[in-house]
Protein backbone atom coordinates (compact mmCIF):
# COMPACT_ATOMS: atom_id res chain seq x y z
CA UNK A 1 0.00 0.00 0.00
CA UNK A 2 0.91 3.73 -0.56
CA UNK A 3 1.71 5.90 1.97
CA UNK A 4 -0.55 9.51 1.71
CA UNK A 5 0.78 10.81 4.25
CA UNK A 6 2.02 14.89 3.46
CA UNK A 7 5.18 14.66 2.35
CA UNK A 8 8.09 17.32 3.08
CA UNK A 9 9.59 19.24 -0.01
CA UNK A 10 12.85 19.38 -0.75
CA UNK A 11 15.43 21.50 0.32
CA UNK A 12 17.79 23.48 -2.44
CA UNK A 13 20.83 21.45 -1.21
CA UNK A 14 18.99 18.22 -0.82
CA UNK A 15 17.89 18.27 -3.93
CA UNK A 16 21.21 19.56 -5.37
CA UNK A 17 23.48 16.93 -3.75
CA UNK A 18 22.42 14.13 -5.94
CA UNK A 19 23.33 15.43 -8.91
CA UNK A 20 26.54 17.04 -7.57
CA UNK A 21 27.39 13.24 -5.99
CA UNK A 22 26.76 11.84 -10.01
CA UNK A 23 28.75 14.74 -11.70
CA UNK A 24 31.68 13.96 -9.36
CA UNK A 25 31.62 10.28 -9.13
CA UNK A 26 30.62 10.32 -13.06
CA UNK A 27 33.77 11.91 -13.43
CA UNK A 28 35.80 10.36 -11.29
CA UNK A 29 34.68 6.80 -11.95
CA UNK A 30 34.14 7.03 -16.00
CA UNK A 31 36.59 9.74 -17.42
CA UNK A 32 39.63 9.05 -15.24
CA UNK A 33 39.21 5.33 -13.99
CA UNK A 34 37.34 4.17 -16.86
CA UNK A 35 34.65 2.12 -15.01
CA UNK A 36 31.05 1.32 -16.00
CA UNK A 37 29.13 4.05 -15.70
CA UNK A 38 26.11 1.14 -14.82
CA UNK A 39 26.66 0.95 -11.07
CA UNK A 40 27.75 4.16 -10.49
CA UNK A 41 23.92 5.61 -11.42
CA UNK A 42 23.13 2.80 -9.30
CA UNK A 43 25.00 3.86 -6.61
CA UNK A 44 24.10 7.78 -7.01
CA UNK A 45 19.89 6.03 -7.02
CA UNK A 46 20.56 4.32 -4.23
CA UNK A 47 21.94 7.74 -2.20
CA UNK A 48 18.92 9.65 -4.05
CA UNK A 49 16.46 7.11 -2.48
CA UNK A 50 17.97 7.53 1.06
CA UNK A 51 17.51 10.91 0.92
CA UNK A 52 14.00 11.05 -0.41
CA UNK A 53 13.20 8.59 2.29
CA UNK A 54 14.01 11.04 4.59
CA UNK A 55 10.99 13.43 2.78
CA UNK A 56 8.67 10.50 3.59
CA UNK A 57 8.51 8.78 0.48
CA UNK A 58 8.38 5.11 0.99
CA UNK A 59 9.58 2.47 -1.33
CA UNK A 60 6.28 1.83 -3.29
CA UNK A 61 6.36 5.19 -4.32
CA UNK A 62 9.84 5.32 -6.18
CA UNK A 63 9.25 2.11 -7.22
CA UNK A 64 6.22 3.54 -9.33
CA UNK A 65 8.50 6.43 -10.21
CA UNK A 66 11.10 4.26 -11.79
CA UNK A 67 8.55 2.47 -13.62
CA UNK A 68 7.06 5.54 -14.91
CA UNK A 69 9.99 6.58 -16.14
CA UNK A 70 11.73 3.32 -17.47
CA UNK A 71 8.08 3.20 -19.29
CA UNK A 72 8.98 6.36 -21.07
CA UNK A 73 12.21 4.81 -22.10
CA UNK A 74 10.71 1.73 -23.90
CA UNK A 75 9.77 3.33 -27.06
CA UNK A 76 12.76 4.24 -27.37
CA UNK A 77 14.30 0.75 -26.00
CA UNK A 78 11.83 -0.52 -29.30
CA UNK A 79 13.81 1.20 -31.63
CA UNK A 80 17.33 0.63 -30.32
CA UNK A 81 16.51 -3.39 -30.86
CA UNK A 82 15.04 -2.53 -34.17
CA UNK A 83 18.49 -0.99 -34.79
CA UNK A 84 20.03 -3.65 -34.25
CA UNK A 85 17.83 -6.21 -36.43
CA UNK A 86 18.91 -3.93 -39.19
CA UNK A 87 22.41 -3.72 -38.79
CA UNK A 88 22.73 -7.50 -38.84
CA UNK A 89 20.60 -8.01 -41.46
CA UNK A 90 22.84 -5.22 -43.44
CA UNK A 91 25.34 -7.00 -42.72
CA UNK A 92 24.09 -10.52 -43.71
CA UNK A 93 22.46 -9.55 -47.19
CA UNK A 94 25.52 -7.53 -48.04
CA UNK A 95 24.14 -3.59 -48.19
CA UNK A 96 27.04 -1.96 -45.62
CA UNK A 97 29.55 -4.48 -46.98
CA UNK A 98 28.93 -3.11 -50.47
CA UNK A 99 29.21 0.20 -49.38
CA UNK A 100 32.02 -0.14 -47.82
CA UNK A 101 33.84 -1.57 -50.83
CA UNK A 102 33.08 1.17 -53.46
CA UNK A 103 32.91 3.87 -50.41
CA UNK A 104 37.14 3.31 -49.53
CA UNK A 105 37.58 3.85 -54.11
CA UNK A 106 35.42 6.62 -54.47
CA UNK A 107 35.65 8.72 -51.28
CA UNK A 108 39.30 10.58 -50.93
CA UNK A 109 40.92 10.35 -47.87
CA UNK A 110 41.35 14.10 -47.56
CA UNK A 111 37.57 14.54 -47.86
CA UNK A 112 36.67 11.76 -45.64
CA UNK A 113 35.35 14.03 -42.89
CA UNK A 114 33.43 16.41 -44.24
CA UNK A 115 31.75 13.99 -46.79
CA UNK A 116 31.07 11.94 -43.51
CA UNK A 117 29.55 15.03 -42.04
CA UNK A 118 27.70 15.63 -45.53
CA UNK A 119 25.97 12.12 -45.91
CA UNK A 120 24.61 11.51 -42.39
CA UNK A 121 23.44 15.17 -42.80
CA UNK A 122 21.31 14.60 -45.52
CA UNK A 123 20.05 10.93 -44.50
CA UNK A 124 18.93 12.22 -41.29
CA UNK A 125 17.32 14.89 -42.78
CA UNK A 126 15.49 12.64 -45.32
CA UNK A 127 14.76 10.05 -42.88
CA UNK A 128 14.48 12.06 -40.00
CA UNK A 129 16.21 10.05 -37.30
CA UNK A 130 19.97 10.22 -35.67
CA UNK A 131 19.79 6.72 -34.31
CA UNK A 132 19.01 5.37 -37.91
CA UNK A 133 21.34 7.51 -40.05
CA UNK A 134 24.40 6.50 -37.72
CA UNK A 135 23.62 2.58 -37.30
CA UNK A 136 23.40 2.33 -41.23
CA UNK A 137 25.11 4.96 -43.32
CA UNK A 138 27.28 5.50 -40.47
CA UNK A 139 28.76 2.11 -39.65
CA UNK A 140 29.55 1.89 -43.66
CA UNK A 141 31.88 5.31 -43.15
CA UNK A 142 33.29 3.66 -40.08
CA UNK A 143 34.31 0.91 -42.16
CA UNK A 144 35.94 2.95 -44.46
CA UNK A 145 37.54 5.64 -42.19
CA UNK A 146 38.99 2.20 -40.81
CA UNK A 147 39.92 0.47 -44.17
CA UNK A 148 41.34 4.46 -45.10
CA UNK A 149 43.26 3.91 -41.83
CA UNK A 150 41.83 7.42 -40.73
CA UNK A 151 40.92 8.88 -37.49
CA UNK A 152 38.46 6.96 -35.96
CA UNK A 153 37.59 9.46 -33.36
CA UNK A 154 36.77 12.17 -35.79
CA UNK A 155 35.04 10.04 -37.93
CA UNK A 156 32.50 9.00 -35.36
CA UNK A 157 32.47 12.43 -34.02
CA UNK A 158 31.44 13.57 -37.81
CA UNK A 159 28.81 10.98 -38.26
CA UNK A 160 27.04 11.79 -34.75
CA UNK A 161 26.92 15.68 -35.65
CA UNK A 162 25.46 14.62 -39.32
CA UNK A 163 22.99 12.52 -37.72
CA UNK A 164 21.56 15.01 -35.10
CA UNK A 165 21.78 17.99 -37.73
CA UNK A 166 19.05 15.83 -39.13
CA UNK A 167 17.21 14.87 -36.04
CA UNK A 168 17.03 18.68 -35.16
CA UNK A 169 15.73 19.85 -38.55
CA UNK A 170 13.95 17.72 -40.26
CA UNK A 171 10.50 17.67 -40.17
CA UNK A 172 10.30 13.59 -39.89
CA UNK A 173 12.02 14.12 -36.48
CA UNK A 174 10.01 13.53 -33.70
CA UNK A 175 12.32 15.63 -31.40
CA UNK A 176 11.91 18.76 -34.10
CA UNK A 177 8.16 17.88 -33.87
CA UNK A 178 8.30 17.82 -30.23
CA UNK A 179 9.84 21.08 -29.49
CA UNK A 180 7.12 23.75 -31.03
CA UNK A 181 4.55 21.52 -29.12
CA UNK A 182 6.44 21.72 -25.82
CA UNK A 183 7.12 25.50 -26.46
CA UNK A 184 4.03 26.78 -27.98
CA UNK A 185 5.05 27.71 -31.82
CA UNK A 186 4.78 26.35 -35.24
CA UNK A 187 6.77 23.81 -36.59
CA UNK A 188 8.11 25.50 -39.67
CA UNK A 189 8.46 28.31 -37.74
CA UNK A 190 10.68 26.45 -35.39
CA UNK A 191 12.57 25.28 -38.48
CA UNK A 192 13.24 28.51 -39.97
CA UNK A 193 14.38 29.77 -36.61
CA UNK A 194 16.31 27.13 -35.78
CA UNK A 195 18.67 28.23 -39.20
CA UNK A 196 20.14 30.92 -37.20
CA UNK A 197 22.19 28.78 -35.17
CA UNK A 198 21.96 25.85 -37.05
CA UNK A 199 24.13 26.81 -40.14
CA UNK A 200 26.60 29.24 -38.93
CA UNK A 201 27.47 25.78 -36.67
CA UNK A 202 27.24 24.10 -39.88
CA UNK A 203 30.29 25.87 -41.15
CA UNK A 204 32.05 25.45 -38.39
CA UNK A 205 31.58 21.70 -38.51
CA UNK A 206 32.65 21.66 -42.10
CA UNK A 207 35.45 23.67 -41.66
CA UNK A 208 36.83 21.83 -38.97
CA UNK A 209 36.97 18.35 -40.66
CA UNK A 210 38.28 19.85 -44.08
CA UNK A 211 41.41 21.04 -41.85
CA UNK A 212 41.27 17.34 -40.16
CA UNK A 213 40.80 15.87 -43.39
CA UNK A 214 43.75 18.11 -45.16
CA UNK A 215 45.91 17.85 -42.65
CA UNK A 216 45.67 13.83 -42.25
CA UNK A 217 48.65 11.70 -43.48
CA UNK A 218 47.85 9.03 -46.06
CA UNK A 219 50.42 6.69 -47.07
CA UNK A 220 50.97 4.05 -49.51
CA UNK A 221 50.28 1.18 -46.01
CA UNK A 222 46.92 2.62 -46.64
CA UNK A 223 46.20 1.98 -50.25
CA UNK A 224 47.56 -1.63 -49.62
CA UNK A 225 44.91 -2.14 -46.38
CA UNK A 226 42.13 -0.96 -48.99
CA UNK A 227 43.34 -3.32 -51.65
CA UNK A 228 43.28 -6.36 -49.04
CA UNK A 229 39.70 -5.34 -47.24
CA UNK A 230 38.46 -4.94 -51.32
CA UNK A 231 39.95 -8.19 -52.44
CA UNK A 232 38.62 -10.49 -48.83
CA UNK A 233 35.01 -8.54 -49.09
CA UNK A 234 34.79 -9.66 -53.03
CA UNK A 235 35.86 -13.19 -51.39
CA UNK A 236 32.63 -13.45 -48.99
CA UNK A 237 29.80 -11.41 -50.69
CA UNK A 238 28.72 -11.46 -54.35
CA UNK A 239 28.00 -7.83 -55.77
CA UNK A 240 24.39 -6.71 -56.62
CA UNK A 241 22.46 -3.69 -57.22
CA UNK A 242 19.64 -5.46 -55.52
CA UNK A 243 22.16 -4.85 -52.14
CA UNK A 244 20.77 -1.30 -52.24
CA UNK A 245 17.07 -2.32 -51.93
CA UNK A 246 17.00 -2.02 -48.02
CA UNK A 247 18.16 1.60 -47.95
CA UNK A 248 16.18 2.34 -50.37
CA UNK A 249 13.31 1.08 -48.51
CA UNK A 250 14.48 3.03 -45.65
CA UNK A 251 14.57 5.80 -47.31
CA UNK A 252 10.63 5.65 -49.05
CA UNK A 253 9.31 4.55 -45.67
CA UNK A 254 10.81 7.88 -44.39
CA UNK A 255 9.28 9.98 -46.74
CA UNK A 256 6.29 8.62 -46.73
CA UNK A 257 6.25 8.45 -42.94
CA UNK A 258 5.24 4.98 -42.33
CA UNK A 259 5.85 3.97 -38.69
CA UNK A 260 9.75 3.55 -37.48
CA UNK A 261 9.36 0.49 -35.94
CA UNK A 262 7.49 -1.94 -37.97
CA UNK A 263 9.67 -0.49 -41.15
CA UNK A 264 12.59 -1.27 -39.72
CA UNK A 265 11.19 -4.68 -38.70
CA UNK A 266 10.43 -5.24 -42.03
CA UNK A 267 13.13 -3.81 -43.52
CA UNK A 268 15.71 -6.37 -41.86
CA UNK A 269 13.07 -9.37 -43.02
CA UNK A 270 13.63 -8.31 -46.47
CA UNK A 271 17.65 -8.10 -46.12
CA UNK A 272 17.39 -11.63 -44.43
CA UNK A 273 15.30 -12.64 -47.86
CA UNK A 274 18.04 -11.12 -50.04
CA UNK A 275 21.11 -12.46 -47.93
CA UNK A 276 19.53 -16.05 -49.15
CA UNK A 277 18.92 -15.67 -52.64
CA UNK A 278 22.19 -13.08 -53.66
CA UNK A 279 24.31 -14.63 -51.11
CA UNK A 280 23.50 -18.16 -50.59
CA UNK A 281 23.46 -17.77 -47.32
CA UNK A 282 20.98 -20.17 -45.09
CA UNK A 283 17.71 -18.57 -43.21
CA UNK A 284 18.69 -19.57 -39.63
CA UNK A 285 22.02 -17.64 -40.16
CA UNK A 286 19.75 -14.98 -41.60
CA UNK A 287 17.21 -15.07 -37.85
CA UNK A 288 20.99 -15.78 -36.07
CA UNK A 289 22.04 -12.48 -37.52
CA UNK A 290 18.97 -10.72 -36.13
CA UNK A 291 19.26 -11.72 -32.73
CA UNK A 292 22.94 -12.38 -31.94
CA UNK A 293 24.53 -10.65 -34.76
CA UNK A 294 26.37 -11.81 -38.42
CA UNK A 295 29.61 -13.57 -38.39
CA UNK A 296 32.03 -14.51 -41.24
CA UNK A 297 32.15 -17.74 -39.83
CA UNK A 298 27.93 -17.63 -41.43
CA UNK A 299 29.36 -17.52 -45.23
CA UNK A 300 31.71 -20.74 -45.72
CA UNK A 301 34.44 -18.35 -46.70
CA UNK A 302 37.63 -20.67 -46.51
CA UNK A 303 40.51 -18.49 -46.35
CA UNK A 304 41.95 -16.61 -43.63
CA UNK A 305 40.10 -13.45 -42.48
CA UNK A 306 42.16 -10.31 -41.27
CA UNK A 307 41.05 -8.44 -38.27
CA UNK A 308 40.25 -5.48 -39.56
CA UNK A 309 37.38 -7.57 -41.73
CA UNK A 310 36.66 -9.41 -38.92
CA UNK A 311 35.80 -5.83 -36.85
CA UNK A 312 33.65 -4.68 -40.14
CA UNK A 313 31.51 -7.51 -40.64
CA UNK A 314 30.50 -9.05 -37.09
CA UNK A 315 28.62 -6.74 -35.62
CA UNK A 316 24.75 -6.15 -35.41
CA UNK A 317 21.98 -7.98 -33.53
CA UNK A 318 19.26 -7.12 -31.13
CA UNK A 319 21.21 -8.58 -28.22
CA UNK A 320 24.38 -6.54 -28.91
CA UNK A 321 22.08 -3.19 -27.94
CA UNK A 322 21.13 -5.34 -24.11
CA UNK A 323 24.29 -2.93 -22.39
CA UNK A 324 22.76 -0.06 -24.06
CA UNK A 325 19.57 -1.10 -22.65
CA UNK A 326 20.73 -1.85 -19.12
CA UNK A 327 22.01 1.63 -19.17
CA UNK A 328 18.69 3.30 -20.29
CA UNK A 329 17.21 1.44 -17.25
CA UNK A 330 19.70 2.62 -14.75
CA UNK A 331 19.47 6.36 -15.69
CA UNK A 332 15.33 5.71 -15.80
CA UNK A 333 15.43 4.42 -11.95
CA UNK A 334 17.86 7.77 -11.16
CA UNK A 335 15.28 9.98 -12.60
CA UNK A 336 12.49 8.61 -11.93
CA UNK A 337 13.31 9.23 -8.27
CA UNK A 338 14.36 12.81 -9.05
CA UNK A 339 11.48 13.52 -10.40
CA UNK A 340 8.19 11.92 -7.96
CA UNK A 341 10.49 13.09 -5.10
CA UNK A 342 10.38 16.77 -6.26
CA UNK A 343 14.02 17.42 -6.51
CA UNK A 344 14.07 17.46 -10.16
CA UNK A 345 11.43 20.51 -9.54
CA UNK A 346 13.47 22.41 -7.07
CA UNK A 347 16.34 22.38 -9.00
CA UNK A 348 14.90 23.77 -11.97
CA UNK A 349 13.01 25.90 -9.51
CA UNK A 350 15.94 27.37 -8.58
CA UNK A 351 17.44 28.12 -12.04
CA UNK A 352 14.15 29.98 -13.18
CA UNK A 353 14.20 32.18 -9.96
CA UNK A 354 17.50 33.99 -11.03
CA UNK A 355 16.34 34.86 -14.66
CA UNK A 356 16.62 38.44 -15.22
CA UNK A 357 17.21 39.50 -18.69
CA UNK A 358 16.33 38.06 -22.39
CA UNK A 359 20.08 36.75 -21.91
CA UNK A 360 19.41 35.33 -18.70
CA UNK A 361 16.18 33.72 -19.73
CA UNK A 362 18.12 31.69 -23.05
CA UNK A 363 21.29 30.92 -20.64
CA UNK A 364 18.53 29.57 -18.18
CA UNK A 365 16.71 27.81 -20.46
CA UNK A 366 20.35 25.98 -21.75
CA UNK A 367 21.42 25.38 -17.96
CA UNK A 368 17.69 23.50 -17.53
CA UNK A 369 17.92 21.62 -20.76
CA UNK A 370 21.34 20.54 -19.71
CA UNK A 371 20.14 19.53 -16.26
CA UNK A 372 17.55 17.30 -17.27
CA UNK A 373 19.63 15.67 -19.90
CA UNK A 374 21.98 14.95 -17.56
CA UNK A 375 20.18 13.54 -15.01
CA UNK A 376 17.67 11.90 -17.23
CA UNK A 377 19.60 11.09 -19.97
CA UNK A 378 16.50 11.57 -22.55
CA UNK A 379 16.16 14.08 -25.26
CA UNK A 380 12.49 13.94 -25.09
CA UNK A 381 12.74 14.85 -20.95
CA UNK A 382 15.38 17.79 -21.64
CA UNK A 383 12.53 19.03 -24.08
CA UNK A 384 9.85 18.71 -22.13
CA UNK A 385 10.40 19.52 -19.04
CA UNK A 386 12.00 22.73 -19.62
CA UNK A 387 9.40 23.96 -22.40
CA UNK A 388 6.58 23.75 -19.80
CA UNK A 389 8.85 26.21 -17.26
CA UNK A 390 9.65 28.62 -19.33
CA UNK A 391 6.69 28.42 -21.73
CA UNK A 392 5.20 31.45 -19.84
CA UNK A 393 8.54 33.02 -19.00
CA UNK A 394 9.15 33.97 -22.59
CA UNK A 395 5.91 35.04 -23.10
CA UNK A 396 5.74 37.14 -19.94
CA UNK A 397 9.20 38.97 -22.01
CA UNK A 398 7.57 39.38 -25.05
CA UNK A 399 9.84 36.71 -26.51
CA UNK A 400 8.25 34.49 -29.52
CA UNK A 401 7.77 30.82 -28.17
CA UNK A 402 10.42 29.70 -31.16
CA UNK A 403 13.22 31.61 -29.33
CA UNK A 404 11.93 28.87 -26.70
CA UNK A 405 11.39 25.81 -29.26
CA UNK A 406 14.84 26.53 -30.58
CA UNK A 407 16.69 27.29 -27.55
CA UNK A 408 15.41 23.68 -26.28
CA UNK A 409 16.86 21.90 -29.67
CA UNK A 410 20.45 23.02 -29.32
CA UNK A 411 20.46 22.34 -25.64
CA UNK A 412 18.30 19.11 -25.19
CA UNK A 413 18.43 17.25 -28.90
CA UNK A 414 21.98 17.49 -30.34
CA UNK A 415 23.74 17.70 -26.18
CA UNK A 416 22.38 13.99 -25.16
CA UNK A 417 24.46 12.05 -27.35
CA UNK A 418 27.34 13.68 -25.67
CA UNK A 419 26.51 12.40 -22.05
CA UNK A 420 27.88 8.78 -21.85
CA UNK A 421 25.17 7.09 -19.73
CA UNK A 422 22.58 8.51 -21.86
CA UNK A 423 20.81 5.99 -23.98
CA UNK A 424 21.87 8.40 -27.53
CA UNK A 425 25.34 8.33 -25.86
CA UNK A 426 25.86 4.85 -25.07
CA UNK A 427 24.26 3.60 -28.51
CA UNK A 428 26.66 6.08 -30.78
CA UNK A 429 29.24 3.95 -28.48
CA UNK A 430 28.18 0.76 -29.26
CA UNK A 431 27.35 1.79 -32.99
CA UNK A 432 30.49 3.15 -34.14
CA UNK A 433 32.64 1.46 -32.27
CA UNK A 434 34.22 4.98 -30.31
CA UNK A 435 33.96 5.87 -26.67
CA UNK A 436 31.64 8.52 -26.15
CA UNK A 437 34.02 11.09 -24.16
CA UNK A 438 36.40 9.90 -27.30
CA UNK A 439 34.19 11.38 -30.24
CA UNK A 440 32.76 14.58 -28.01
CA UNK A 441 35.42 17.10 -28.99
CA UNK A 442 34.72 16.29 -32.72
CA UNK A 443 30.96 16.28 -32.66
CA UNK A 444 31.17 19.69 -33.31
CA UNK A 445 27.64 20.58 -34.39
CA UNK A 446 26.34 19.48 -31.22
CA UNK A 447 27.77 22.19 -29.02
CA UNK A 448 28.74 25.02 -31.18
CA UNK A 449 25.15 24.88 -31.84
CA UNK A 450 24.67 26.35 -28.38
CA UNK A 451 28.01 28.84 -28.75
CA UNK A 452 25.83 30.74 -31.54
CA UNK A 453 22.51 30.37 -29.02
CA UNK A 454 24.42 31.85 -26.10
CA UNK A 455 25.84 34.70 -28.59
CA UNK A 456 22.74 35.60 -30.19
CA UNK A 457 21.17 36.06 -26.82
CA UNK A 458 24.29 38.52 -26.01
CA UNK A 459 23.93 40.38 -28.88
CA UNK A 460 19.87 40.31 -29.63
CA UNK A 461 20.86 38.90 -33.35
CA UNK A 462 17.89 36.00 -34.51
CA UNK A 463 15.59 37.06 -30.86
CA UNK A 464 11.86 37.47 -32.50
CA UNK A 465 10.26 39.90 -29.99
CA UNK A 466 6.18 39.67 -29.97
CA UNK A 467 3.62 42.82 -29.60
CA UNK A 468 1.68 42.74 -26.75
CA UNK A 469 -1.27 42.10 -29.05
CA UNK A 470 0.50 39.02 -29.52
CA UNK A 471 1.60 37.93 -26.89
CA UNK A 472 -2.58 37.57 -25.50
CA UNK A 473 -3.01 35.57 -28.59
CA UNK A 474 -0.37 32.74 -27.32
CA UNK A 475 -1.28 33.17 -23.79
CA UNK A 476 -5.10 33.12 -25.00
CA UNK A 477 -3.74 29.73 -27.08
CA UNK A 478 -2.12 28.80 -23.70
CA UNK A 479 -5.02 28.77 -21.81
CA UNK A 480 -7.20 27.32 -24.11
CA UNK A 481 -5.09 23.89 -24.39
CA UNK A 482 -5.91 23.84 -20.12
Amino acid sequence: MIDTKEKTKPSTLQAISPLVIMIVLLTIGVGFLKLRAEPIILICTIITSMIAKTLGYTWEELQRGIIEKISSALPATLILWSVGLLIGSWMFCGTVPMIIYYGVQIISPRFLYVTAFLITAVLSTVTGTSWGSAGTIGVAIMGIAQGLNMNLAITAGAVVAGSYFGDKLSPFSDTTNLAPLAAGSELYDHIKHMLYTTVPASIVSIIVYLIAGLSSKTSLASADSVNIIQSQLSGIYNWNIILLLPVIIMLAGSILKFPTLPTMVVNSLISVVIGIFIQGFSLKDGFASMINGFDIGMTGFNGKIIEDIATLINRGGAVSMTTTTILVFCSMGFAGIMSVSGMLDVVLDAILSRVKSTFGVVISTIVSCFTVAFVTGNSYLSILIPGELFKKVYLERNLHPKNLSRTLEDSGTVLVPLIPWSAAGAYMAATLGVETLTYLPWAVLNYTGIIFAIIWAITGIGITKISEEEKEKFLTKESEKL
